[in-house]
């Protein structure tokens, strides 16, 4: 479709004094809510003047915003996009209120029975899809592989297994590269799971089991763009991922050991032993040492503390910068002569080295007020190390 066709079909002409959005006629049909309006009664565009007009300062964008320079007719106001949104909603509540739960169950089933490799294939946007599926399930200690049909026909399917699933996904079921890789997989063995959005289809046919989306329609006015198909077939395969997990009876460190790198991972894996402070790093002193003779000790290892302990490295207390700062007001010089010991807060928060390392965090975090670090301690009350809260965000924690 020429770019001038294309423009007509969304926008009004100079003499036009307003026009229907596509989806008020071609595509909607009436939706009501619990009180009995109509969803999508508002579908009517507004006026090429109001098209115009220059759109309303929206929460932190400059005074000078990059949408000010786009052309009038090109400009997307806000009844067309929440329509579209609703058109989307429906389109999902179609797919939701008439997919099989029966074939899913088998579907989900034949996964989890699987004593090899599941993997996912398809063209296009449905093969970015079933990637992304393929990778949550490996994210979840589930052995997967995404392979493409086009590779797996040059050499990849050497792979390929009796144990193996191989899921293809396809909105038409008529995906050349995919017909031409069944009998090739078939040959090796492997068991054959179609997911498509088409009924009666090629590749259902061609395959051990397959599983019906529905599709009402794409969002695309034309219908072409797979943009509902794509959404529908996300939902699916990761629900189904989620029920593996649920079966597989997942726990949280397992699925941390698999992350080991991220916020997640690093929360559930790291210890206190992980990200604390150590021996020279110690800001400690004695209970009769001088204030003003530690104030080095204080400044110096980063922890805005001073961690008091006796001849065995008991831990007595601790005296922090605001401490500092109260004594020092309300003692005036006094403070020369004062000793740490006599300051200092001898109910001090601490946790065990072998605490989680977000748990810390936790503590810290708790109230009556918050802390910056926490003294770490073994059973016998020796302090071990001291981890600070700098040091948890550092970690990733």
């Amino acid at each position: 479709m020429c770019t001038d066709s294309i423009q007509h079909t969304f926008i009004c002409t100079a003499t036009d004094k307003a026009y229907r959005c596509y989806y008020s006629e071609a595509v909607m049909t009436p939706t009501y809510n619990n009180n009995g309006d109509n969803l999508h009664s508002s579908l009517l565009m507004p006026s090429t003047s109001d098209l115009a007009c220059p759109p309303e300062t929206m929460g932190s964008l400059p005074q000078h915003s990059p949408s000010d320079n786009v052309p009038p007719h090109l400009r997307i106001d806000e009844t067309t996009l929440l329509n579209l949104f609703k058109c989307q909603q429906k389109h999902l509540n179609f797919f939701f209120h008439n997919l099989s739960l029966p074939q899913t169950l088998s579907f989900a089933r034949t996964l989890l029975s699987a004593s090899g490799t599941i993997f996912f294939t398809g063209v296009g946007k449905s093969g970015f899809v079933a990637n992304k599926i393929s990778q949550t399930l490996v994210s979840l200690g589930i052995r997967s592989a995404f392979i493409s049909p086009v590779d797996a026909l040059h050499g990849d399917i050497g792979i390929l297994t009796f144990r193996d699933v191989v899921v293809l996904f396809s909105k038409s079921g008529t995906t050349e590269e995919l017909l031409r890789l069944v009998p090739c997989a078939r040959a090796k063995g492997a068991y054959l799971a179609s997911v498509t959005s088409v009924e009666g289809n090629a590749l259902a046919a061609a395959c051990d089991m397959n599983v019906h989306l529905p599709l009402e329609r794409e969002l695309c006015p034309f219908d072409l763009a797979p943009v509902t198909s794509t959404a529908i077939q996300m939902v699916f395969g990761d629900t189904v991922a989620i029920a593996l997990m649920g079966a597989r009876n997942l726990t949280k460190e397992e699925y941390a050991a698999n992350h080991p790198a991220g916020r997640i991972g690093k929360s559930l894996i790291f210890k206190v032993k992980d990200v604390m402070k150590k021996q020279e790093e110690l800001p400690v002193c004695r209970e009769g040492d001088l204030i003003m003779d530690q104030l080095v000790e204080l400044t110096s290892k980063g922890c805005g503390c001073l961690v008091v302990i006796d001849e065995e490295y008991h831990l007595i207390g601790t005296f922090t910068d605001g401490d500092l700062r109260r004594t020092l007001k309300a003692s005036g010089e006094a403070i020369f002569k004062l000793t740490v010991g006599e300051m200092c807060n001898r109910m001090p928060r601490t946790i065990g080295p072998d605490s989680m390392a977000v748990e810390a965090m936790k503590r810290m975090e708790a109230p009556p007020s918050p802390v910056q670090f926490l003294p770490v301690v073994d059973y016998r009350n020796k302090l071990i190390g001291i981890v600070t809260l700098h040091g948890l965000v550092s970690a990733g924690i």
